[in-house]
Order: structure tokens, then sequence, then C-alpha cells
């Protein structure tokens, strides 16, 4: 392994907080926000949740991947699906091959049973994104794409599902209105105002259920420029 190879994979295992530094106020802060999901809806818990953001690179994948080891962590069997089609990123933090995947399960190029695949951290599986494909929304707004979650549904106590930035690409509005809820992630100080407003817009359009905003990237403490992954959430 060189050492850029090297580099990269520390860099991914300091980006799984949750899993290496469990100890870590920010690893708190994301148990937090799994205990905010739960108490959303007690009687009747949410188990599908799509994520996504106005813009790329507002720290959406890797709050997933976070949030869902986390949820392991307190018993839960958790499926991650990567319905980013274009810009994947749940297997590399996972360390996994993306040859096969979602596209190929919606192409019925492979099975289901197929594209669920060990994560290496225990009760958590992951769909990867699987081969890019020439038309991620058509295949994503399909019957088969509706008859997947339904079937996962099953497998697991919480499905979550890393969509693309929703004003890069209509994909999540697709998406929104085959899950239980939805959840916005902002970047702290990156996020313009008109970005976010639209963003809910075109969720609202679909009338999906959004049932918080988690905010990134926040400034925690001004002398150490430090900057926690996960700061806040409301329902």
């Amino acid at each position: 392994m060189s050492d850029e190879t090297k580099r990269r994979v520390q860099s991914r295992d300091r980006e799984l907080v949750v899993r290496h530094n469990p100890k870590s106020p920010l690893a708190e802060s994301y148990r937090t926000l799994r205990t905010n999901i739960r108490f959303l809806s007690p009687d009747d818990p949410l188990q599908t949740i799509a994520m996504t953001s106005s813009t790329p690179s507002e720290g959406k994948s890797i709050t997933i991947a976070n949030l869902a080891i986390s949820m392991t962590q307190n018993g839960q069997e958790v499926i991650i699906i990567d319905t980013d089609l274009r810009k994947p990123m749940q297997h590399r933090f996972f360390k996994m091959t993306n040859f096969a995947g979602l596209s190929n399960i919606l192409t019925n190029e492979i099975e289901l049973k197929e594209g669920i695949r060990e994560t290496g951290v225990e009760r958590l599986k992951l769909v990867s994104s699987g081969s890019v494909p020439p038309n991620p929304s058509e295949l994503l707004s399909s019957k088969k794409m509706t008859e997947v979650i339904e079937e996962v549904e099953e497998l697991a106590d919480i499905v979550l599902l890393d969509c693309p930035p929703i004003i890069a690409v209509s994909d999540p509005m697709v998406i929104a209105n085959k899950v239980d809820g939805v959840i916005l992630v902002v970047a702290s100080h990156e996020t313009e105002d008109k970005a976010l407003v639209k963003a809910k817009e075109m969720l609202d359009k679909v009338q999906a259920n959004i049932i918080g905003t988690i905010l990134t990237k926040y400034r925690v403490g001004e002398s150490k420029g430090y900057y926690s992954g996960y700061y806040h959430y409301y329902g």
C-alpha cells in the first residue's frame, strides 16, 4: 500500500468518528441525533429516512454513515442505500468496491440479496450505488425502486437513503415520496440562504415529510478552528 493510499484510508477512518472515536464529543452528537429521530414518532417509528442537501459537499454522506453506526450501537439493524447514482460515497467510507449495487438491482442484473453487503460494522449493511447508469432519475422513480425499499424494510429496523443534492438533480424529489421522512443537511457558513429556501420549496412541491435539519461544519471554538460534523438538530 502506497503512502498516499494509507493517508486516504486513515482519513476515512477519522471520518467514521462514531466507530473509531466513540467517546468523542462529535460521536456523542451523532448519538443525540439518533435519539432525536427516535423521539420524533415514538408510537409509529420512522423506518425509512432519506437525507439530502441543497448543494454538494455539505457533509450529507458522512453524516449518514456515522448516524447509521450510532444506531447499530443501540442494537438496531440498519441498511444504508446509496441512491446517489452519479457521485456515490458510501462504499468509500466502508472500503468496499462498487461494481454492483442499486443500479444493477434496478436493471435486474443482480438480485437484491446480492446487492446487500456487509460493511464490517456489526448490524450495518450497505447497498452501494453500483454501476453509474445513463438514466439515474428514471431508475429511481421506477416501480422497482419502490419494491426495493419495501423489501429492505423487511430486513432492517431502519433504512437510511443517501440522496444527491436536490438542487443539482431531481433524484431526491423522486425518493422523497417513497420514504417516511426526509432530513435536509445544511453546512454552516457555506450553504447560501437562497439555496436552502429553494431546496425546501422543491421538497414541499412533492409533499415530502421534512422531519428535520442537520447543521454541519459548525465552528466549535474559534481559537481552535475545529469543525464538528454535526451540531444541531430540530424536528
